[in-house]
């Protein structure tokens, strides 16, 4: 097993009400699982490949609840990777080198029979998760805009958050508003995720899981 470790900002949306049912062990809104994730990374490595500075992104989708498999995803992967990084970073998204049920990379690869080819393109990204704002685009795929919750009387900016003490995907996340428009270039379409479930997140990670 390869060594790794990474500090990241991830920016993701999903098709489901605010709060995420899925967090809570409730079933998703729709019944399905539709999600776009964008990854900022900070520092880290795999192995002795320096990760500090690049970025990456996957779709992935779920025809039901996603404990209940039978989905497919996508990664995608910052054309500005040197070639020893998209092997490190599609190794760590894939959910190799980790330790069974460690992250939610291996959780969501496993639940994901279909996996279509990764693809090394353009990312740009832009995540503030103080402020519960982002947009990113990877390029012919989607584009993602995050905004912060509104209070349907005041129209004024609303906080929430979410905590998982042993959570694989985050700890702890700030609340937001989503949507991700997919393009015809991309093999899977996101029709679901207009103004939905939008979650931010700092995380340090390696083979075995979280890092505190």
């Amino acid at each position: 097993m390869t060594p790794w470790e990474i500090d990241i900002t991830q920016m993701q949306n999903c098709n489901c009400n605010f709060g995420c049912p899925c967090q809570y062990t409730v079933r998703p809104t729709d019944d399905v699982c539709e999600a776009s994730v964008v990854y900022q990374i900070h520092s880290g490595h795999y192995g002795e490949t320096d990760l500090s500075g690049t970025k990456a992104a996957f779709i992935a989708k779920w025809p039901g609840a996603i404990y209940e498999g039978n989905g497919e995803m996508q990664i995608f992967i910052d054309e500005s990777a040197s070639p020893e990084q998209r092997k490190g970073l599609e190794a760590i998204l894939g959910g190799k080198d980790t330790d069974e049920m460690a992250t939610g990379w291996y959780i969501f690869n496993a639940m994901c029979p279909t996996k279509h080819e990764t693809l090394f393109t353009k990312i740009d990204a832009n995540i503030d998760q103080d402020e519960r704002v982002g947009n990113a685009s990877v390029n012919g795929i989607f584009d993602l805009t995050v905004k912060p919750l509104s209070n349907p009387v005041s129209g004024m900016a609303h906080r929430a958050a979410m905590a998982l003490p042993n959570g694989q995907d985050f700890r702890y996340a700030e609340v937001a508003c989503g949507t991700t428009k997919t393009k015809e270039g991309s093999i899977l379409q996101l029709p679901k995720n207009t103004e939905t479930h939008s979650q931010l997140s700092r995380n340090k990670l390696n083979n075995h899981g979280m890092v505190n």
